[in-house]
């Protein structure tokens, strides 16, 4: 293959790529992207829980589906995760630790709830996870990826909070993959004013 060959194979491989979107809004044609710090959070459909426990702590009532801004908090964390995940699972017990802090610290005038969403994980997959880790909260499957590819298919576990304003409009305040550290400074850093 001669220089100029390879040159015009290079402009069409990168034209491509740009044309890909690069997972960024305003490229191309890309049809999801992470939602950044200020951004909303897309509105995904997300399966309600069976469990009216999990319905309750939610408050979204006796709905099929839900949306995070549905969910009745001041603040949303949504944790994406797998199952097959050794991250995630090693992760499971801080994430629960969080729960609980912010369970004990949650008052009716500023509640911080958690969910979870099983990339790629069917209901089955979500309850033996919520089973060997004794998660408390509510485990949304997602084993088509649809809600995993909508957020840019973020490596797991990613956790993003969803804060709720004076307006009463949400937007992303934390978005980031891998452990969040501490769960009470964890807590006390999403619940500041």
């Amino acid at each position: 293959m001669g220089l100029q060959k390879r040159f015009s194979f290079l402009i069409v491989f990168l034209a491509a790529v740009l044309a890909a979107g690069l997972g960024r809004p305003g490229w191309g044609l890309a049809e999801s992207c992470i939602p950044g710090v200020g951004e909303t959070f897309p509105p995904i459909a997300l399966e309600a829980p069976k469990d009216p426990a999990m319905r309750a702590y939610l408050g979204i009532g006796d709905v099929q589906t839900f949306t995070v801004d549905q969910v009745d908090a001041d603040v949303v964390v949504v944790e994406i995760f797998s199952m097959y995940c050794p991250h995630c699972q090693r992760e499971a017990p801080t994430v629960n630790a969080f729960y609980e802090v912010a369970q004990k610290k949650n008052r009716p005038e500023k509640t911080l709830k958690i969910l979870g969403v099983g990339a790629g994980n069917s209901p089955f997959e979500v309850d033996v996870f919520a089973k060997k880790y004794s998660v408390p909260f509510p485990l949304i499957p997602d084993g088509d990826y649809s809600v995993h590819k909508t957020l840019g298919q973020v490596r797991t576990p990613h956790f993003i909070a969803v804060k709720r304003g004076a307006d009463g409009s949400r937007k992303v305040v934390y978005s980031q993959a891998g452990s969040f550290g501490s769960p009470e400074d964890f807590y006390r850093r999403l619940m500041e004013p």
